[in-house]
């Protein structure tokens, strides 16, 4: 239980908990301004377009991230007012998942401007910011797998239409317990740490 961790590490849990949340709540922001700028005023007129992590994630979200460390968040649109049905689904599901790499990217910056001196930050904001690029990393990942709810299987049903009939299905949330389960977060785990070494910060 990730509370454990919380009560034993509290720095790292604190740490990560603050990073999960501003990483959702960006990622759940990319996903609402990218419905905007394809015609959707859904995420503003729902309220949507804020840094309010209430919001975004919802009580049962915050309070299992505190407990056993997993969290999701939501943005509201309807793809029925985008102006271009299939390139718009596809910009605005993916603007998520980019949004993550982006700050991963962003946070690998921080930290080779903290090695290099060019920043004035100790040691734990080194820490700080090489878990908040590997839980992006992660997130990016794992938000891509084309498996219903997440991001990537909206990317993929519009490419291959045959597989919106899986979006209600419980195949989904079969494939999903699957992957925390089976190990295969794991083998995701692998795949940040062989893009973190490619990016100079083997861990």
């Amino acid at each position: 239980m990730f509370i454990e961790t919380l009560m034993s590490n509290p720095i790292f849990g604190l740490r990560f908990i603050v990073i999960i949340i501003i990483s959702i709540c960006l990622h759940e922001l990319a996903h609402g301004l990218a419905a905007i700028s394809q015609g959707d005023d859904t995420p503003y007129r729902l309220g949507h377009i804020t840094m309010n992590p209430v919001v975004h994630m919802g009580w049962p979200s915050l309070i299992l991230l505190f407990f056993i460390g997993i969290a999701w968040g939501q943005m509201p649109v309807n793809p029925r007012k985008f102006r271009h049905l299939k390139f718009s689904s596809i910009f605005v599901s993916a603007s998520g998942p980019l949004c993550n790499f982006a700050l991963g990217l962003l946070c690998i910056l921080m930290i080779l401007a903290i090695r290099e001196n060019l920043l004035v930050f100790n040691l734990l904001s080194d820490t700080f910011f090489y878990l908040a690029a590997y839980i992006n990393f992660m997130l990016f990942i794992f938000n891509l797998l084309p498996i219903p709810p997440l991001d990537g299987f909206h990317v993929a049903s519009e490419i291959f239409p045959s597989l919106k009939s899986l979006a209600n299905s419980p195949f989904g949330y079969m494939a999903i317990m699957i992957v925390f389960l089976g190990g295969f977060s794991s083998v995701l785990g692998y795949i940040v740490n062989g893009m973190m070494c490619l990016l100079g910060l083997c861990g």
